[in-house]
């Protein structure tokens, strides 16, 4: 489970270089050089294997005031699906999970803002933010057996957000 990630805010116009390589290179590099290290291992092995990305719900949409963090989320998506092309011939299964807004450190800035955090959670259908325990099942679920024809697929895990 590749799980690590950061988050810089701040608008567009002043984002600097430094936050935006700070973030690509510990969202996304590491993604895809974790990714190839641990797919190498699995092919020596002879037997395959599961790879679980981090993605988020800002894969699929723009965001606000996160360039850097969307971009790299995005990009994991697009990695998760190049990587499931090249190595399922391999029995390697590469899949990612699109936590919504979750109760964690990332996050503390806007739940912070009591205004801010009301906005997130009216537009949320189950009306709560989603807790690291969320993502237990789904993870369980792309790492066993029962995904083993799931593959290039980002499951978003957001308590009905994309839907709305």
């Amino acid at each position: 489970v590749n799980n690590a990630g950061t988050i810089r805010r701040e608008d567009a116009l002043a984002f600097t270089e430094k936050d935006w390589d700070e973030v690509i290179d510990l969202n996304l590099k590491s993604v895809f050089f974790l990714s190839q290290a641990v797919a190498k291992q699995f092919i020596a092995q002879g037997q395959g294997g599961k790879i679980i990305n981090i993605a988020s719900m800002l894969s699929f949409q723009g965001g606000i005031r996160v360039p850097s963090y969307t971009a790299s989320k995005s990009g994991v998506l697009g990695i998760t699906r190049l990587l499931a092309n090249e190595w399922a011939a391999q029995g390697i299964n590469v899949n990612a999970i699109a936590p919504g807004y979750m109760a964690t450190n990332n996050t503390q800035q806007l739940r912070d803002d009591e205004q801010r955090s009301q906005e997130i959670l009216d537009r949320i259908p189950a009306g709560r933010w989603g807790v690291p325990e969320d993502l237990q099942g789904p993870v369980v679920f792309l790492a066993s057996a029962a995904s083993d024809y799931v593959n290039g697929h980002t499951l978003a895990v957001d308590g009905g957000w994309l839907a709305r």
